[in-house]
């Protein structure tokens, strides 16, 4: 029987502390609200007991954030899509910040396991004021555990409507895309970095973003595989590659915590469980 597991999230602020109201409907679920930089932000950590999804399995995630609240949320491990034997995994999230809200959506590595059949989807939707930095990360294959991904697929979709769009599928048997200069080059881990902002971004702070965040790419050995963008006036994109997780997660988080000194004047603060 395929696992179907939904989760709702509902960030508000109240006394000067924001909190989280939440309704699950299956094993999906947070744990307690932390507060290690004060009240006024809230990290939750997202679990799926399960570990993972098959063929049929769906995990459907909303988040809202109301005015004025600012949330962090994260994962313990890997989202793994493992073998499909028919039906497609899916994990849908659904991302809604009210005017004036922050919101930080960080979830460790998705891995492709050879042979899935996987589709992840990412929806944002951002009122004036508002403010996000979320990023996405995908490996294919277990290359350490002599487990490439030689067959089955991925499709991503990634959208703020009348912002941003990227949709596309990786095909395992693929050899232009996934070796050739154009595609994948032979790198198994790919991701994106988002700086999305509800009110548009003036001109100097899109370039002194941009600055900043090319500064902490020509420092790191993984930066030569990377590229930043302002697509629009809204938006901050970076999307990278490498061999395997471990660089690309290291300098995202580098990234993000430029971005959160850059732009918001908060020190960048990690989640404790990503040093556990």
């Amino acid at each position: 029987m395929p696992w179907l597991a939904q989760l709702d999230l509902d960030y508000s602020m109240a006394a000067e502390r924001t909190r989280v109201h939440f309704h699950h409907d299956g094993p999906l679920r947070v744990l307690r609200s932390l507060y290690p930089e004060g009240d006024a932000i809230c990290h939750n950590v997202l679990v799926h007991p399960p570990g993972g999804l098959v063929g049929g399995d769906t995990l459907d995630i909303r988040v809202r954030v109301q005015p004025q609240a600012h949330a962090l949320v994260t994962t313990p491990g890997a989202t793994r899509f493992y073998k499909t034997q028919s039906e497609t995994a899916t994990q849908r999230t659904h991302l809604r910040l009210d005017a004036g809200a922050r919101l930080e959506w960080l979830p460790l590595e998705a891995l492709a396991y050879n042979a899935c059949d996987a589709h992840n989807q990412l929806t944002l939707a951002l009122a004036p004021g508002a403010e996000l930095i979320a990023w996405d990360i995908t490996a294919f294959g277990l290359p350490h555990a002599g487990e490439p991904f030689v067959q089955g697929q991925f499709t991503q979709h990634m959208a703020w409507p009348g912002h941003w769009l990227e949709h596309g599928t990786l095909r395992a048997e693929d050899a232009p895309l996934m070796d050739g200069p154009l595609g994948l080059a032979g790198q198994r881990c790919m991701g994106s970095l988002v700086l999305a902002c509800g009110t548009p971004l003036t001109r100097v702070q899109r370039e002194q973003l941009l600055d900043a965040t090319r500064a902490v790419l020509d420092a790191h050995p993984q930066g030569a595989w990377c590229g930043i963008t302002a697509p629009n006036e809204h938006m901050l994109v970076l999307r990278g590659l490498a061999p395997v997780v471990e660089p690309l997660m290291q300098l995202w988080q580098q990234v993000r915590a430029c971005w959160r000194q850059q732009h918001w004047g908060l020190p960048g603060t990690a989640p404790r469980i990503w040093s556990m």
